[in-house]
C-alpha cells in the first residue's frame, strides 16, 4: 500500500515538475518575442565589412528604442537595416552622413560638410569611390544625402558593399543600432 502510495505521490510530482517547466517556458517565450521585436535584437557578424571594429562571427546586440524615441540618426552611430537589394537580409554598417548634409571622396578621405572626418575606426584604410548607379544615372561626387535618408560605410573600406555601392538607405529601413559585441569573450564591449 505505500508503495502504491509512493508511485502515486511520485507521478503526482513529476507531473507538477514538468507543470513548472511548461509554466517558465511559456513566461520567458512572452517576455522574449516582444523584447526581441520593439527593444533589442542579436546578430551574428557574417562579413568582414566592418572590421577591425567589428569581426566576423561577432555577435552584436542592436537596440531599437532610441530611434522610436528620439526619431534621430546620429553619424557615427552603428545601424541594422534591410539590404536594398535583399529586404529579407540585414546588414550592419555605420552612419557617415544624415539627410541634408554634403559628402564627398577625396584622396581617400571621407569629406562631410566640407569637413575631412577623422576616422580612427577604419585604421587608415582609405576610401574611394565605388563605381556604381543610383536610379540609372552615374553616382557623383559631391552628393547630397537627401531629407530622410542615411549614407552608411563600413569600417573596412576595401571590403564592403555599402552607400557607396547602393546610395544613400532609407531611414525607415534601419532596423536599429549596434552599440554592444557580447560574443566571443575576448571582443565583448561597447561599440565606438
Amino acid at each position: 500500500m505505500k508503495q502504491a502510495q509512493h508511485k502515486q505521490s511520485e507521478k503526482q510530482s513529476l507531473g507538477r515538475t514538468l507543470l513548472e517547466y511548461a509554466l517558465i517556458v511559456a513566461v520567458v517565450v512572452i517576455i522574449m518575442v516582444p523584447l526581441r521585436i520593439f527593444v533589442i535584437e542579436p546578430f551574428q557578424i557574417p562579413t568582414a565589412s566592418m572590421d577591425p571594429t567589428i569581426e566576423v562571427g561577432d555577435r552584436v546586440f542592436a537596440e531599437k528604442i532610441s530611434y522610436k524615441m528620439d526619431g534621430y540618426v546620429k553619424p557615427g552611430q552603428i545601424v541594422t537595416f534591410k539590404d536594398p537589394a535583399n529586404p529579407d537580409i540585414t546588414l550592419i554598417k555605420r552612419v557617415i552622413a544624415v539627410g541634408g548634409q554634403s559628402l564627398d571622396l577625396q584622396d581617400g578621405k571621407v569629406v562631410v560638410d566640407g569637413v575631412a572626418l577623422d576616422e580612427p575606426y577604419t585604421h587608415g584604410e582609405q576610401s574611394f569611390p565605388l563605381s556604381t548607379t543610383l536610379n540609372g544615372q552615374d553616382m557623383s561626387y559631391p552628393l547630397v544625402v537627401p531629407e530622410g535618408y542615411v549614407w552608411v560605410m563600413g569600417d573596412n573600406r576595401d571590403n564592403s558593399a555599402d552607400s557607396r555601392y547602393f546610395g544613400p538607405i532609407p531611414y525607415e529601413s534601419i532596423s536599429g543600432h549596434a552599440f554592444v559585441t557580447y560574443w566571443p569573450i575576448k571582443n565583448i564591449g561597447l561599440l565606438k
